[in-house]
């Protein structure tokens, strides 16, 4: 269980791709993350109920996951762009605030990866704002190389 101070009486972190079993979880997790600091960084679409549900209910080519540990999403990932025909699927990634700092992140990244490359890509790219220096940090540690997409943003590639 997740709370305002950090986890308590946590069980195993699963990745489980979204399925409407945990619609209601990740309307709550989107509750969490829909504020100006995190939307600042990732904001793919909307974080309505809405959307959860049609997330979870999603049956495309695209992958949707989420770190869970029983009780609540810990973190969302998505590889995007394989239902609009591209290769190279977009990687996007959030965290819940009380999950950050703690390894997942790169864990998740690498999972998501395997994913991507199970499905058949040989690269992942993503788009990260400049100044969201923990993100660039992480994707450089895990090998992405960068272009400037524009003043504020990078678009990275990692071979897979």
């Amino acid at each position: 269980m997740i709370c305002e101070g950090g986890r308590e009486e946590a069980g195993p972190i699963e990745f489980r791709r979204l399925r409407p079993e945990l619609a209601e979880e990740f309307e709550r997790f989107f509750q969490t993350i829909n504020n100006p600091e995190d939307l600042s960084f990732f904001h793919p679409h909307a974080f309505t109920p809405e959307k959860a549900r049609e997330l979870c209910e999603y049956t495309g080519r695209d992958l949707y996951y989420v770190a869970y540990d029983g009780s609540a999403i810990l973190a969302y990932g998505m590889l995007c762009g394989w239902d609009e025909g591209y290769e190279i699927p977009s990687l996007g990634i959030a965290l819940h605030p009380a999950a950050r700092g703690r390894g997942l992140a790169r864990t998740f990244m690498l999972f998501l990866h395997l994913a991507a490359k199970w499905r058949g890509a040989s690269k992942v790219r993503l788009t990260v704002f400049k100044d969201n220096v923990p993100a660039v940090r992480l994707y450089t540690g895990l090998g992405y190389l960068y272009q400037e997409k524009n003043d504020q943003e990078y678009v990275g590639f990692i071979d897979l």
